[in-house]
C-alpha cells in the first residue's frame, strides 16, 4: 500500500490478425519512450463477436447511426496465476442472502473464468476485456515454476485485450516482466517443452507510472487505445506508487515508482489532446469495503461510503476526463460510486482475486462527441450508474459451469510437466490450517510457518535465531487436509507447500534491538500500516497483546511484549529470523531493515518443508496451532 501520507486508507490467436506485441525491453535495459510507442498495435481487436453499430428509424424511411453504441467492459484484476480453483477459503466468496445471512460459495479457477468471459460476450458486438494487474505473480506451482509462463498462454486464450501491471509483475524484475510481454525461453531454466518457444503475451501490459531511473522514461507504455468500427477507448495502466515498499528491492531495482493520481492526469490529457475522448484508468491500488460480501452495497447510505483507502482519495483526484477505474490490489469486491472532482458520478471497481469474480460494466459511447456517456440516473436504491443506467455487475465465476475445454488442455499440459516435482509428499497435517482464507491478526498457518523458521534457523551455525516474524502477504494460501490429487488426505505434497509460499524468499538472521523490535511491531499498525494494518505472524514464545481500540502505535502494548514469558529488554541485542523481504524493510517495517550481523540461510519453502518432513508422519501428523500468542483486544 503507498506510504503517501495524505491518503486514507493459446489456442493461439492468428498473429496475422491480432496486433504486434512489442511493449518493454530494456536499455542495459530499455528503449526508448518514442520506440516503444511505435512497436506498439495501432488498434486493439474486440472479441465480442461481429460489429454492426447501432441504427434508429427515423420518420423519412431512412435510417441512420444510432448516437450512441453500448460497450461491454469485462474485468478482474490479481489472478496472481490461479489458473486451477483455489484450494480451501481462498476458493470461495462470500455472498450475502436475503434474509441477511452469509453463504460461502466455491469460485474460481481459468477453465471457469474462460467460460464465463465467453458466455458474458455473447449478444455484445462491441466488448473489451481488461485487467487490473498481479496477473502473475505469488502464484501456485502450477504457473510458479514455470516463471508463469502458464498463466500468460492462458491469459491470451481467454483473450484478455489489456492490463496495468501490479506489484507482483515485478517479483522477478523488468528483465522477466519483458519475457513476459515479448516471449523467448527464461534464461536459467531454457524453454520447458522440446521444441516450443513461449511466444508472450498477446495483450499489452502498461505501466504509466514506471520509469527507468537511468533514463527517466517508462519501461512500459503508458497507455492504448482499444478501436472497433469508429469506437476509441483509451485504457491508462499504473501500479501503486509504493510498490517498492511491496517487492523485493531486486525486482525493482533501477525503477522510480510516480504518483498515481498525477500520471493518470498526465497521459489523459495526452489522450484527449489525440481525440480520444473515452478514458478507462487500470490501477493496482484499492479499497477496503466495510463488509467481505462481493454483493455489499458500498453506496449505502451515500455514494462511496461503504469504502475507504487509498483508492477513494485516488478517485477523487483523477480528472474527470477518466471515465471509469477498474482497480485491484486488495483483493476486496466492490462496485463504488465514487465521484470525479467535478462532482460527476464515476464508477470504481474491484473483481476480489484469484479469477473468482468478474465484474460487467457498460460503457455508452456517444459517436458524435466520442466520450461516454455518464449519467446522474439513479437506479430504485438511489445509486448512480454508467453509460445508459446500467449499473455495473459483479459476477461470481461459478464451479457449476461446464470448464473451457481449451483451458483444460492447458492445466493438463503444464500439470503433465510438474508432476514429477508436484506430487512429492512433504509432510502430514491432522486438519485444515487456514492461511490466507483466514481474517484474524494471527493465522494458524502463519503460526505454523513461524515456528518452522524459527527451528530451522534457531541452531548457532544456522544464524542462532531466538525468534520469527512472517509477513501476513508472504502467505498465500491455506493448508487443505483434503486430498488436491492421488496423494491422500492430510499429506501436504510439494505444490501445495509451494502454493503457500510461492516466493522462495531466502531466510536471513539479523541482530535487532529490543527497542528495535519494539518499533517493528508499533509499525504493523502505524505510519503507512495505520488505514491497513500489516500483523506480523510470530514464532512461539513471542507474546504481546494488540488493543484495536486505541489508535497507531498505541495499539501495540508494549509493556506486554515478552519472549518467553521475559518482557523484551530495550537495550538487549536479539537474534531474530526473517525472510530477506522483510529484512529488506519490506511492507513499511524500516525497523526490520536496520537489523546488523546477517547470516543468509535457506529459501523459506525449503525451511517450510524440512519442518514438515521432520515434525510429521502419517500416524503423528502436525496438529492444529491454536494461534494464542496475540491477544486481541476489540
Amino acid at each position: 500500500m503507498s506510504a503517501k501520507p495524505h491518503r486514507t486508507l493459446r489456442r493461439r490467436s492468428d498473429r496475422a490478425t491480432r496486433p504486434a506485441r512489442r511493449v518493454l525491453v530494456a536499455a542495459a535495459g530499455f528503449v526508448t519512450v518514442g520506440a516503444l510507442v511505435a512497436a506498439m498495435p495501432a488498434q486493439a481487436q474486440s472479441h465480442g463477436g461481429p460489429a454492426n453499430g447501432g441504427h434508429a428509424q427515423h420518420g423519412s424511411g431512412h435510417s441512420r447511426p444510432d448516437p450512441t453504441v453500448d460497450v461491454q467492459m469485462l474485468s478482474f484484476n490479481d489472478l496472481h496465476g490461479n489458473l486451477e480453483p483455489p484450494a480451501g477459503s481462498s476458493g470461495t466468496v462470500a455472498e450475502t442472502q436475503p434474509d441477511g445471512t452469509v453463504k460461502s460459495v466455491p469460485a474460481g479457477g481459468a477453465e471457469y473464468l474462460a467460460s464465463s468471459l465467453r458466455a458474458a460476450r455473447k449478444g455484445h458486438p462491441y466488448s473489451v476485456t481488461a485487467a487490473g494487474g498481479d496477473m502473475i505473480g505469488a502464484s501456485p506451482m502450477l504457473s510458479g515454476l514455470f516463471h508463469d509462463e502458464p498463466t500468460i498462454e492462458a491469459l491470451n486464450d481467454i483473450k484478455l485485450d489489456v492490463t496495468s501491471v501490479g506489484n507482483h509483475e515485478f517479483d522477478e524484475g523488468a528483465t522477466e516482466l519483458a519475457r513476459m510481454q515479448n516471449g523467448g525461453c527464461h534464461p536459467t531454466d531454457g524453454c520447458y517443452e522440446k521444441g516450443k518457444k513461449f511466444q508472450g503475451a498477446d495483450f499489452p501490459y502498461l505501466a504509466a507510472n514506471v520509469t527507468s531511473e537511468k533514463t527517466g522514461k517508462p519501461i512500459l507504455k503508458p497507455y492504448t487505445v482499444w478501436k472497433k468500427n469508429g469506437v476509441r477507448i483509451g485504457f491508462i495502466g499504473v501500479t501503486l506508487e509504493g510498490t517498492p515498499n511491496v517487492v523485493t528491492a531486486n525486482g525493482v531495482k533501477g525503477l522510480k515508482f510516480h504518483d498515481e493520481i498525477e500520471t493518470v492526469n498526465k497521459y489523459a490529457k495526452e489522450l484527449d489532446r489525440q481525440g480520444v475522448k473515452s478514458i478507462v484508468a487500470l490501477i493496482h491500488e484499492g479499497g477496503m469495503p466495510a463488509s467481505s460480501s462481493y454483493n455489499y452495497d458500498c453506496d449505502s447510505p451515500g455514494a462511496g461510503d461503504g469504502i475507504s483507502g487509498p483508492i477513494v482519495d485516488i478517485a477523487k483526484g483523477i480528472s474527470p476526463k477518466v471515465d471509469a477505474l477498474v482497480t485491484g490490489h486488495t483483493h476486496q469486491s466492490y462496485v463504488c460510486d465514487i465521484p470525479d472532482p467535478a462532482g460527476n458520478p464515476r464508477m470504481v471497481t474491484s473483481a476480489a482475486s484469484f479469477g473468482r469474480l468478474y465484474t460487467d460494466s457498460t460503457l455508452t459511447y456517444d459517436l458524435k462527441t466520442r466520450d461516454i456517456v455518464r449519467t446522474a440516473a439513479k437506479t430504485a436504491g438511489g445509486h448512480g450508474m454508467t453509460g445508459t443506467g446500467v449499473r455495473p455487475v459483479n459476477h461470481i465465476v461459478s464451479r457449476d459451469q461446464p470448464k473451457a475445454p481449451d483451458i483444460t488442455s492447458l492445466i493438463n499440459r503444464w500439470n503433465t510437466l510438474a508432476a514429477p516435482v508436484a506430487n512429492k509428499p512433504q509432510g502430514f497435517i491432522s486438519a485444515d490450517i487456514n492461511g490466507r482464507g483466514d481474517t484474524s491478526p494471527e493465522t494458524r498457518l502463519g503460526d505454523l510457518i513461524a515456528d518452522a523458521q524459527l527451528a530451522g534457523l534457531s541452531p548457532a551455525d544456522k544464524g542462532g535465531a531466538q525468534l520469527a516474524l512472517m509477513n501476513p502477504g508472504g502467505i498465500r494460501s491455506d493448508l487443505v487436509y483434503k486430498a488436491s490429487g492421488s496423494e491422500g488426505d492430510g499429506v501436504v505434497t510439494y505444490g501445495e507447500a509451494f502454493t503457500v509460499q510461492p516466493f522462495t524468499n531466502m531466510m536471513n538472521v539479523v541482530d535487532l534491538t529490543g527497542a528495535q523490535l519494539l518499533t517493528a511491531l508499533q509499525q504493523q499498525v502505524s505510519g503507512g500500516n495505520a488505514a491497513s494494518p500489516k500483523i506480523l505472524q510470530v514464532s512461539k514464545g513471542l507474546t504481546y497483546t494488540l488493543d484495536l481500540t486505541k489508535s497507531g502505535a498505541d495499539r501495540v502494548v508494549a509493556n506486554t511484549v515478552e519472549l518467553n514469558g521475559t518482557a523484551i529488554d530495550p537495550a538487549a541485542t536479539y537474534r531474530v529470523a526473517m525472510n530477506e523481504f522483510l529484512a529488506g524493510g519490506g511492507d513499511g517495517f524500516a525497523a526490520l531493515g536496520q537489523g546488523t550481523n546477517k547470516l543468509v540461510g535457506a529459501s523459506d519453502l525449503d525451511v517450510f518443508n524440512a519442518y514438515l518432513a521432520a515434525n510429521s508422519s502419517a500416524s503423528t501428523p502436525i496438529p492444529t496451532p491454536t494461534a494464542d500468542r496475540i491477544t486481541v483486544v476489540k
